[in-house]
């Protein structure tokens, strides 16, 4: 007799013996598998490769470890006649395993979906689970995530930012100290996942926004469609603030789609003067008017953009994250004063518009997180006349677009990666007043030392080099994050051996 399925929504239901098959060992996958273990299902977690601590880690959890190829369905997986299978995000719709388990109609479930149905493993006082709030977006993600987790903790709430971000929700889920709210983040692998769910696996969540949309993520996804609508899913069953960005109509029409909750409202952000609902910007004043009484007579003031330039936040793109994780706390009460104290101590991570160095009169700056053409033209936008370094593995996007806009407006463009070619080609045909450089592929390290030397040799006085390279890294680096790091290195180089003229003993500047 086959399992109810929808009657597994509390840690308290009966988990016991359900054979669960886990595709993939990483951070989330182990997550997945040892919560399962400790629920009690039968788990067989299957990888084509493992670390050593996992693969010791995994049998001690009391699971099964099968590691092989997954190009095609293993002979194991048949034999274990699995009852559920969780995914780890990085499986594609189209992957002969996904399309196999879904042929035979076997439960497919993420991560994000377990998470919500074991939810209650740790309550709060009033015997109620954590709150969730959902954020999602093509760019500004982590940073949304992180801030309005930092806003919710000033505001005296035990918050943990989990998800995409870094932290699987199924660990903050068993965390025994419990939370008042998690703050997920979502990628749009997460959200195809919970598109499969029935309603007992879907998060009912308090708050919901998606930042922005822009093409990434097709070849995992398949069109630009089918990725706009697994961002779109972020809405669904929000109970009281579906956050959107009034600059993006796509944002604003998944909202007005949404099947929401009876009594959620639609709340916008944006850089221009809120009305009645919104979070904005008035005489340089960041401004709530849509979580007070008299919101269409008044405004309460959250900070300024002076302040935030104090502090290295004012680049737009980061004030619009300011202002969607402004109104996200704000629809939990938190108070403005608290949301300003947390953005005094509010520091970017690495690789968001570092600022790594400023020497010979020469600022460098690291936006290696700027992995599509949407974050790179938030980069461009904030350091008009860069020299910009552009490159890598354009996951299947076109660029042309985007070197025709703000990339025509760089007043150099270093070009890097193994789609050098298609760069080429569309700055020779949209931006030919642009200088442009090419590095060839070579030795990792000396890639970067390559692009400095090549950048300092067009940068002038009061000039900004910008990596902002509108694609992934995983053709020549290890991850952003590397590609970041050798970038910082190669300047940190450049500078000790004196190639920055007289800097007159500048240094190394990572405040930004």
């Amino acid at each position: 007799m086959s399992r109810d399925l929808d009657a597994l929504t509390s840690w308290h239901a009966d988990w016991r013996g359900l054979r669960v098959a886990v595709l993939g060992l990483s951070v989330t996958g182990f997550s997945v598998a040892d919560t399962l273990a400790e629920l009690g299902a039968e788990v067989l977690v299957l990888s084509e490769s493992a670390t050593e601590e996992y693969e010791r880690l995994v049998p001690l959890i009391g699971a099964q470890l099968w590691i092989g190829d997954l190009g095609s369905v293993p002979d194991r997986l048949v034999e274990f006649a699995p009852e559920v299978v969780i995914a780890s995000p990085g499986f594609a719709p189209a992957h002969p395993v996904i399309a196999w388990i879904r042929a035979q109609r076997i439960a497919l479930w993420g991560d994000i979906e377990l998470a919500w149905r074991v939810r209650d493993k740790v309550v709060r006082e009033d015997g109620s689970p954590a709150e969730w709030v959902l954020i999602t977006g093509t760019n500004g993600k982590t940073t949304t995530t992180q801030l309005t987790a930092t806003m919710l903790v000033a505001g005296g709430l035990r918050a943990a930012p989990c998800g995409n971000i870094g932290v699987p929700v199924l660990d903050a889920v068993r965390d025994p100290g419990g939370f008042d709210v998690l703050v997920v983040e979502l990628s749009s692998h997460q959200l195809w996942y919970l598109g499969l769910s029935t309603a007992a696996g879907q998060p009912v969540p308090w708050a919901t926004t998606c930042l922005n949309l822009a093409d990434d993520h097709l070849i995992w996804h398949g069109s630009a469609q089918a990725y706009r609508d697994a961002k779109a899913l972020v809405y669904r069953n929000t109970r009281v603030a579906c956050v959107y960005n009034k600059a993006d109509g796509a944002t604003q029409r998944m909202v007005e789609d949404a099947d929401v909750i009876e009594g959620a409202r639609a709340i916008g952000f944006g850089l221009g003067i809120p009305g009645p609902s919104d979070v904005g910007i008035v005489e340089g004043i960041l401004a709530d008017r849509a979580f007070l009484d008299d919101r269409r007579n008044t405004a309460l003031e959250i900070t300024t953009v002076a302040d935030l330039a104090a502090r290295g936040l004012d680049a737009p793109h980061i004030v619009q994250n300011i202002l969607a994780a402004s109104a996200l706390s704000r629809s939990l009460g938190v108070e403005p004063a608290a949301i300003a104290a947390a953005l005094d101590g509010f520091r970017l991570d690495a690789h968001r518009i570092e600022v790594v160095a400023r020497a010979g009169g020469i600022t460098w700056v690291d936006d290696s997180k700027a992995t599509n053409p949407h974050a790179a033209q938030s980069s461009l936008q904030a350091y008009p006349g860069a020299i910009w370094i552009v490159g890598g593995d354009l996951k299947g996007v076109d660029l042309s677009e985007l070197v025709a806009g703000a990339g025509a407006t760089a007043r150099a463009a270093v070009v890097i990666g193994v789609d050098r070619g298609h760069l080429l080609e569309a700055f020779a045909r949209h931006a030919p007043e642009v200088q442009v450089v090419e590095v060839v592929p070579g030795d990792t390290e000396e890639v970067m030392t390559r692009v400095v030397e090549l950048a300092a040799g067009i940068a002038q006085d009061g000039d900004t080099v910008l990596l902002a390279p509108a694609a992934a890294s995983f053709d020549q680096f290890a991850s952003y994050a590397d590609r970041g790091h050798r970038f910082a290195e190669a300047v940190r180089q450049w500078i000790d051996q004196g190639s920055a003229g007289d800097a007159g003993g500048s240094t190394p500047d990572a405040d930004a």
